[in-house]
């Protein structure tokens, strides 16, 4: 599978950081195909090939979830919970990319099952790099399991 292939599932509420995530990944030529859920329930809907996204090919599955914690609906750590108990995605990196400085967030993000905890930098120049990093090491040098 080529690299054009491997898609993102970005779950942001905030339409400010999902612009800036965007634009972010554009800006370091990460050209994958990025879709967004706005709350922890579409997030699960298409994770889970349910609700509106119930037509959506079940064996295409996102390369990389980006998880915002505080959502609306369903919080990020629940959405994490699920995606973890799930046999069809237990096993899909999740980053946590969020704006929270809470202790916990992070103690349970990991305890939950995250790949990685990152904090959204307030300088957009540090998130353009965070972000491309980010993009560069899931989509191009880490091994993901089989599909």
């Amino acid at each position: 599978m080529n690299a054009n292939a491997l898609s993102i599932l970005l779950v942001e509420d905030n339409p400010d950081d999902e612009e800036l995530t965007l634009r972010a990944l554009r800006q370091n030529n990460i050209l994958n195909q990025v879709s967004v859920a706005r709350d922890g329930a579409e997030a699960l809907d298409y994770l889970f090939c349910q609700g509106a996204y119930k037509a959506r090919d079940p064996l295409q599955r996102p390369a990389i979830v980006m998880l915002d914690l505080k959502l609306p609906k369903i919080d990020g750590l629940e959405v994490l919970r699920r995606v973890r108990a799930d046999e069809r995605t237990r096993l899909m990196p999740v980053v946590i990319l969020t704006s929270s400085k809470e202790e916990q967030d992070l103690v349970n993000g990991y305890r939950l099952g995250a790949n990685s905890y990152i904090r959204k930098p307030v300088d957009f120049n540090q998130f353009v790099t965070t972000v491309g990093q980010l993009g560069l090491y899931w989509l191009v040098l880490n091994e993901a399991p089989p599909r």
